[in-house]
């Protein structure tokens, strides 16, 4: 029997908290394009979100399993080409390793990268040795992420009211 049990909307409060912490003064906008940011710039960035969730959540460290970086990985994908504005495929593996500790071939990887191109949401440029990706579609992958969003919470809500009940 878990000995602690949190208030559910209080981790739900939380969260928002932390997630709106650093924006209560700025609106809320994905604007892509508009600064070229380094890629210890985009870590540093993601890094402070990773804190911030961890702060919010009842548990020492969040880690997240390979399986779950692969079914959402549209969307994971989305978010870091977001982030650097513009990358290449090499990057984006190496910042599934080093954020999420996944360990995905560019097998896994690649494909995703063609049919969101396909779909039009990605644009591809080739450049001497690498493609580079970019958003062109900024609606879609603000929708896509929100509507993944508030799945996972949704979810993680249900599953954290069940937990007493054990």
């Amino acid at each position: 029997m878990r000995e602690e049990t949190h208030n559910t909307e209080s981790v739900f409060d939380e969260l928002s908290r932390a997630a709106t912490a650093d924006s209560q003064s700025e609106s809320y906008d994905i604007s892509l394009g508009t600064t070229a940011e380094s890629t210890k710039d985009v870590e540093r960035e993601l890094d402070e979100l990773m804190e911030q969730v961890n702060a919010a959540l009842p548990t020492d460290d969040v880690t997240f399993d390979e399986a779950l970086i692969k079914e959402n990985l549209d969307e994971i994908l989305l978010m870091l080409i977001a982030l650097h504005e513009e990358t290449h495929g090499k990057e984006l593996l190496s910042d599934l390793t080093h954020l999420f500790g996944a360990q995905l071939s560019p097998g896994t990887v690649y494909p995703c990268l063609h049919a969101l191109e396909e779909e039009g949401v990605l644009s591809m440029h080739a450049k001497v040795r690498t493609k580079e990706y970019s958003i062109t579609d900024e609606e879609f992958v603000r929708s896509t992420v929100e509507r993944t969003m508030v799945q996972h919470l949704a979810f993680g809500l249900l599953l954290y009211a069940f937990l007493p009940r054990l």
